[in-house]
C-alpha cells in the first residue's frame, strides 16, 4: 500500500469522477514513476509516495504526463535560481514579507471537496523596498507548503482572489514581460496544481495593462477563468460565498491578520524543508538530448525591455 494521507470520502470520490484515481493502481503507477526517475540522469527529485502521487493526480493518473510534468516542474524551478533557490523564511526581508501576509490561502473551502482559496493582496508591500521577486519567492514558499499538506489543492485545484486594493503604478510597473512570462510558466507549465479560477477585486486604473500582460501568456483554459469584478464585491460572492472571507471582506473567516500569522508560525516551521530543497532540481548537462535553459525556456530577453506604459 502506498504511505499516502487518507482522503476525506467527497475527496476521494472527486479524485475517482475527475482524475479517474484508482487506489489499487496507485502503487504500480509510482513504481513506474520512480523507475523512470532511476533511468533519468539529469533529474534529481524528492521521491515519497505523497509528493509523486501529487503529479499523477495533477495529470489525471495518466503515467505519461506525470513525467512530462515532474521533469519540468523541476526544469522550471532550475532556471530560475532568483525565486526558487535559497529561500530562507528567517531572512530580513523575507520574515517582513510573511508578516505582511501578501498571499494566504483561506482556512475553508465553498464544499468539502472544492479548491482552495487563496487571498492575495500586492497593495499591503511597498514596492520602493521590495521587488516583485522577493514577493514571487515568498509565495512559491507558500504554494510548496500548500503541495505537501493540502488536499483540497492537490484534488480540487485552486482559485485565486487577487485585492488590488493600494496597489498604484509602482506596483505594476514592477510586472517585466520577462517577469510574467516566468511567473506564469512556473504556476502553469512547471506546476502538477490545477486552476480553477482568479477573481481580480478592487482593480485601480492601470490595471488593464498588467491583466492583459499575464492574459497573453496563459492557456486557453485559464483565460477562460479569470474574471475581473472591478469594486464590486456582490458579483464576487456569485463564485466564492461571503461567508468564505475574512472579516475584512464581510465574511466569516476571522480577522486576515489571524489567518497570516498562522500562516507566518507554519512557513517558519518549514526553514530545513526549504533548504533541503536547494538539492533537487534538473542537472542540465546530463539530459538526454537538448538542454532546456532559461533562455529556451522563456526566451524572452531580446524581445522585450520594461513594460511601456502610457
Amino acid at each position: 500500500m502506498p504511505n499516502l494521507r487518507p482522503l476525506s470520502a467527497a475527496l476521494a470520490k472527486k479524485a475517482a469522477d475527475e482524475l479517474f484515481e484508482k487506489p489499487e493502481r496507485i502503487d504500480e503507477d509510482l513504481a513506474a514513476l520512480r523507475a523512470w526517475l532511476a533511468k533519468s540522469p539529469h533529474i534529481k527529485s524528492r521521491n515519497d509516495d505523497q509528493f509523486l502521487t501529487m503529479f499523477l493526480r495533477g495529470c489525471k493518473h495518466s503515467l505519461e504526463r506525470a513525467k512530462e510534468k515532474l521533469d519540468m516542474y523541476y526544469t522550471v524551478r532550475t532556471a530560475l535560481p532568483e525565486l526558487m533557490r535559497n529561500r530562507d523564511p528567517e531572512e530580513g526581508k523575507m520574515m517582513e514579507l510573511i508578516k505582511l501576509g501578501v498571499a494566504v490561502p483561506l482556512p475553508n473551502t465553498v464544499t468539502p471537496d472544492g479548491p482552495r482559496i487563496i487571498l492575495v493582496r500586492p497593495g499591503t508591500y511597498d514596492p520602493s523596498k521590495y521587488t516583485i521577486q522577493d514577493v514571487f519567492r515568498y509565495n512559491t514558499m507558500m504554494t510548496d507548503i500548500m503541495m505537501k499538506e493540502d488536499d483540497n489543492l492537490i484534488v480540487a485545484g485552486q482559485m485565486g482572489i487577487l485585492d488590488l486594493s493600494n496597489c498604484t503604478m509602482a506596483h505594476f510597473l514592477q510586472f517585466s514581460p520577462t517577469f510574467v512570462k516566468k511567473a506564469t510558466m512556473w504556476s502553469q507549465e512547471g506546476s502538477p496544481l490545477r486552476q480553477k479560477g482568479f477573481h481580480y477585486v478592487n482593480t485601480p486604473s492601470g490595471f488593464e495593462v498588467v491583466y492583459n500582460l499575464f492574459k497573453s501568456f496563459l492557456n486557453e483554459k485559464n483565460r477562460s477563468r479569470l474574471f475581473v469584478h472591478g469594486s464590486n464585491l456582490e458579483s464576487l460572492y456569485e463564485h466564492i460565498p461571503k461567508s468564505m472571507l475574512p472579516s475584512e471582506y464581510g465574511g466569516d473567516a476571522g480577522p486576515i491578520q489571524d489567518i497570516v500569522d498562522s500562516w507566518a508560525k507554519k512557513i517558519i516551521s518549514y526553514k530545513e524543508y526549504f533548504k533541503e530543497e536547494d538539492q533537487y532540481g534538473t542537472e542540465e548537462k546530463k539530459r538526454p538530448g537538448r538542454p532546456k535553459n532559461a533562455d529556451s525556456l522563456f526566451g524572452l530577453e531580446g524581445s522585450f525591455r520594461k513594460l511601456e506604459v502610457d
